[in-house]
C-alpha cells in the first residue's frame, strides 16, 4: 500500500467516511452550545474532553482572528466565533468543513472555511492570526516540521499556537493485545499504521485514516525549531484506549511566537 500512497488524499476520504459513520468528532454542536457561548458561557477542547484553560486564550475573543486548524467537525470553530473571534476554519475534509457551515448557516455565524493540507497554508498571507487552534489531528500527517513553520509564518508577533497531539508511547503496545484490555509491547517508534501487514492493518484500522506517531522531539522540538517560545504543557489520558489507566495519552502546548 505504500507504493504511491498519498496520504493526504488517503485521509480525505477516510474522514468524509467518519461523518457518515458518526465519528463523535464530526458531530456539530448544538445551538444550546452556541447560545451560551455568545452569552461568554463556552469552552473547546485541544485533547480528549478536557477543556482549553481560558488564560490560554487572549484575554478578549472578540475581533480576534483564529485559524482552526485541522479543526474541522462543526465543533472548536463555531464556538469560538459565537463567543466573538473571527474564524476560519482549514481542514482536509471537505465534509467535515460541511459540518461548520452547517453550524454557521443554522446560527447565523460568520466562519470562513477552506480545504487543504495542514503542512501548506499558502493561501494565507504572513501574520493572518492572532491564534492558531490546533487539536488532536497531526496524528493524521506524515511530517510536522511544515506545520509548525506555516503556523508560525501565518501568525502575527504575539500570536498563540494552541496544539493537541497524541502521546507517541501509546503506539508501542500490540493492537490484538490491547482488545483483550492487555499492554504488550511490539512496535518500535516511530510508527505508522502503514507498516502493519495489510490484513491486520485493515482488522484494527478498517478503511479509517492513517496514523502517524511523532516523537516528542517532532511535536515540542518542532515548535520550537520553528521559533515558538513556550509557555504551557498539559497532559491527560486517552479516554477511549486501555493506556489510559496507566499513562497519558493526550499532550497539549501553549506557545507564543515572539515579537
Amino acid at each position: 500500500m505504500t507504493e504511491n500512497f498519498d496520504p493526504v488524499a488517503h485521509n480525505r476520504a477516510a474522514w468524509d467516511r467518519e461523518v457518515d459513520s458518526d465519528n463523535e468528532w464530526t458531530r456539530p454542536v448544538g445551538s444550546e452550545v452556541i447560545a451560551r457561548a455568545r452569552a461568554g458561557d463556552w469552552s473547546v477542547v485541544l485533547i480528549g474532553y478536557q477543556p482549553v484553560p481560558r488564560d490560554w486564550f487572549p484575554a478578549e475573543l472578540a475581533g480576534t482572528a483564529v485559524l482552526c486548524l485541522a479543526s474541522g467537525g462543526g465543533q472548536q470553530g463555531p464556538v469560538l466565533a459565537a463567543a466573538g473571534a473571527d474564524v476560519t476554519v482549514f481542514d482536509n475534509s471537505p465534509r467535515q468543513l460541511g459540518r461548520d457551515e452547517e453550524v454557521a448557516a443554522r446560527e447565523g455565524l460568520a466562519i470562513r472555511t477552506l480545504l487543504g493540507d495542514m503542512r501548506d497554508l499558502g493561501a494565507f498571507p504572513d501574520a493572518s492570526f492572532d491564534v492558531v487552534f490546533n487539536p488532536v489531528s497531526n496524528v493524521f500527517c506524515p511530517e510536522l516540521a511544515p506545520v509548525w513553520r506555516e503556523s508560525f509564518r501565518v501568525l502575527r508577533p504575539g500570536g498563540l499556537l494552541l496544539a493537541g497531539f497524541m502521546n507517541p508511547d501509546i503506539y508501542l503496545f500490540d493492537e490484538a493485545a490491547l482488545e483483550r484490555d492487555e499492554l504488550v509491547v511490539r512496535h518500535r517508534l516511530p510508527f505508522s499504521s502503514l507498516d502493519l501487514p495489510e490484513a491486520e492493518r485493515r482488522q484494527y484500522y478498517g478503511d479509517g485514516p492513517v496514523e502517524f506517531s511523532h516523537s516528542l522531539t517532532e511535536q515540542i522540538g518542532g515548535q520550537l525549531a520553528a521559533g515558538f517560545t513556550l509557555t504551557h504543557l498539559v497532559e491527560a489520558p486517552h479516554h477511549m484506549d486501555p493506556t489510559g489507566r496507566y499513562m497519558p495519552g493526550y499532550i497539549a502546548t501553549r506557545a507564543v511566537r515572539p515579537g
